[in-house]
């Protein structure tokens, strides 16, 4: 497939055209082949990235957020010293703090899509291209505009918009309108397309599963609108679609089908290239993720992608044995000439649409004065405020528990509910301040007396080591009368924190007749708050009242009490199925 760099996403006139394939023609094989690679950045200083930029000759970089200032410093660099302009992303999922750490969050995408406004999903895009902008970035991995289907996906559970097709593709055009303002490439994610499958892409292969039909109802026909609109690029996932390559090769082995679209030609190229004519600029998903990296050796892999339809390659592992290996694929024909040709005018058309060819290296970048002045600013930090007011869900209801007032409930029990507490969580101590703690000192502020439980696990790791073996062995005789839970307290409220980009499952202690466990929703009046992953309710079925925040940042927490002590009310509608399919989360 030829590109057609006069129409969308590109629209080049004769004299963007012209760099494009003057460049490309002045290009050496080494410099053609790194252009391919997208590096991520293990240092900011001068010489590690000058070095990176003349030992690989890089296509561009994607980093991990610092401060505004270190990233713009970084970025300046990279930039002034690149023989070819760089296309440098972040992942602007949720906002400028994607780009920089005192970048303004404004919303997970769930959250946005809970306002039903598509208003937010704009204002989203438009404060991710602002402080992207000034620090430098000039392309976003975001929208997720993955269709959240499948309750226990552990990949976005939060971090795609909805599972439903029309209000994910009006979402994703608001956020690419508001990002694209400020000279910003878009990259929808993931191709072909997660929600579906319940794995994890990091740790294990992942299927898309739906048939072709089902395949252009939902995912082709968000794609298919985004590339209508425009949409200058897409990052592939590690997640295959069997139906589609039976589709293009009834013949196809199983292997063949079950490989990820990141290697997978029916998938890239028959499927987006020539039944979509998708024309825009394809990154693969990172390159050390298990789905990828065990599909065939390594040496293979990189490029396989490329000859497969990707045109950059996410990261390396080894940069010396990467670039080597994806020379080598070129050398011995598996990239051809006209695919690495194809792929680099596809890069370069990207940067000369985004006008990087017309400005001077030390002209790429704004002064450092004016990028400071667009970052975290009051007004763009009062977009988030309002989201949270907007999207707070009351999913569930069954009792006529609002407004709650320390008139008719002033002894609150807050409950401290957890997941899995193992991997890196564990290793950076977790959340400095838990929700439960925030809630207390809101709560109190409006005159409740507020108790939080300590679990039974906290109290037996109190013990003396010698005394812990007996007390866990105690744990089921810990059981008491419930009129004592009944005099303690008017009111529970159980608040789960469990990180959604897990498996998102609530770990309940080995403990009876303790206030861990709700059990007790038909003894006292109990409200249970989620304040991360939207899809507690399957490992809470009991509760009579349940509320999805989508995050627990401080502001959050606030609109959460303003709403239930009835000074505003709940307005959020659920963008997924909370209830996961189940017929007793209902009632």
């Amino acid at each position: 497939m030829r590109v057609d760099l006069t129409t969308k996403p590109y629209n080049l006139d004769a004299e963007g055209i012209k760099w494009v394939k003057d460049t490309i023609a002045g290009m050496s094989v080494e410099e053609k082949i790194g252009q391919l690679f997208i590096n991520m950045g293990s240092e900011r200083t001068e010489e590690y990235l000058t070095g990176v930029l003349n030992n690989y000759h890089i296509g561009g970089v994607r980093y991990n957020p610092g401060m505004a200032e270190e990233v713009y410093e970084q970025n300046k660099i990279l930039q002034e010293n690149s023989k070819i302009p760089l296309l440098i992303a972040a992942n602007t999922e949720a906002g400028g703090n994607g780009a920089c750490k005192d970048g303004t969050y404004i919303g997970v995408e769930v959250k946005i899509a809970a306002t039903n406004d598509t208003k937010y999903a704009y204002e989203m895009g438009r404060v991710s291209g602002v402080e992207a902008a000034a620090i430098g970035c000039n392309w976003s991995f975001a929208p997720i505009v993955d269709i959240n289907r499948n309750w226990r996906n552990p990949i976005i559970a939060t971090r795609t918009w909805s599972g439903d097709v029309d209000k994910t593709i009006a979402l994703s055009l608001a956020y690419m309108k508001g990002i694209q303002e400020s000279g910003i490439a878009p990259a929808a994610k993931h191709f072909p397309g997660d929600g579906i499958d319940e794995r994890d892409q990091h740790l294990s292969f992942s299927v898309n599963p739906y048939s072709t039909e089902e395949w252009d109802a939902t995912f082709g026909k968000v794609y298919g609108t985004l590339f209508d609109a425009g949409l200058p690029s897409i990052m592939a996932g590690h997640i295959s679609l069997p139906e589609y390559v039976k589709h293009f090769n009834p013949e196809a082995t199983v292997q063949e089908q079950i490989l990820p679209a990141t290697l997978n030609k029916y998938i890239l190229t028959d499927l987006l290239r020539d039944k979509m004519g998708f024309n825009g600029l394809v990154v693969t998903d990172a390159s050390h993720m298990v789905a990828m990296t065990s599909a065939m050796k390594r040496q293979d892999m990189l490029p396989t992608a490329i000859a497969a339809g990707s045109d950059l390659f996410l990261f390396f592992n080894d940069p010396d044995e990467d670039f080597q290996w994806m020379l080598d694929g070129y050398n011995n024909g598996v990239i051809t000439d006209d695919r690495l040709e194809e792929a680099l005018t596809r890069i370069l058309g990207t940067k000369a649409a985004l006008g990087l060819h017309k400005k001077a290296k030390t002209e790429i970048l704004p002064s450092k004065e004016e990028a400071m002045a667009k970052i975290g600013l009051p007004e763009n930090k009062a977009i988030a405020v309002e989201v949270a007011d907007k999207a707070i869900t009351l999913v569930k209801n069954n009792q006529n528990i609002f407004p709650i007032s320390p008139e008719k409930t002033k002894r609150v029990l807050l409950v401290n509910v957890e997941g899995h507490k193992g991997g890196f969580g564990a290793m950076i101590g977790g959340e400095a301040v838990r929700p439960v703690d925030t809630l207390k000192g809101i709560l109190e502020a409006e005159g409740f007396e507020v108790s939080i439980w300590e679990s039974t696990e906290e109290r037996i790791n109190k013990l003396p080591e010698e005394e812990r073996a007996a007390a866990v062995a105690n744990v089921y005789a810990q059981k008491r009368p419930i009129k004592e839970l009944i005099a303690a307290y008017d009111l529970i409220i159980n608040v789960a924190s469990v990180q959604p980009n897990t498996d998102q499952r609530i770990q309940w202690p080995a403990s009876k007749g303790t206030p861990d466990i709700p059990f007790y929703v038909h003894e006292i009046p109990t409200i249970f708050v989620s304040v991360q992953a939207p899809n507690h309710l399957a490992d809470v079925p009991q509760v009579q009242t349940y509320i999805n925040t989508y995050d627990s940042k401080d502001f959050t927490l606030q609109a959460l009490v303003n709403k239930m002590v009835g000074r505003s009310e709940f307005t959020g509608v659920s963008p997924v199925d909370a209830f996961c399919g189940f017929l007793d989360t209902r009632y």
